[in-house]
């Protein structure tokens, strides 16, 4: 039996929306993961992360959204596919590459 495991983490980046927006980009083709959609207007990616040895890919959904000129607010939710044979070794895995992409985020807005 298979099911679809959901997180999310939301963030709010000390950097204006066209900064990170661009920074987003370049993070996921840093990071070898697929853009399935991108709108450039909503400011929303649709992502598919490489599948692992033993784990499936997750689909990235990022909403950038501004709070103020120099403030971001992201939403980054993962929807990795799940049996449950897979359960234990695949637990948290859409966590862990929620964190990367913002760990990979954090250096490209830095440099």
């Amino acid at each position: 039996m298979a099911y679809l495991r959901k997180e999310d983490e939301t963030v709010e980046i000390a950097y204006s929306l066209g900064k990170v927006w661009t920074a987003i980009q370049k993070v996921l083709s840093n990071l070898g993961w697929n853009i399935e959609q991108l709108d450039e207007t909503a400011r929303r990616v649709k992502a598919k992360t490489k599948a692992g040895p033993m784990s499936w890919s997750s689909i990235l959904l990022i909403d950038a959204k501004p709070i103020d000129e120099k403030t971001t607010r992201l939403v980054v939710a993962s929807e990795t596919p799940v049996t449950t044979i897979m359960a234990i070794i695949d637990f948290r895995q859409g966590k862990r590459r929620i964190l990367q992409f913002f760990g990979e985020l954090a250096k490209q807005l830095a440099a």
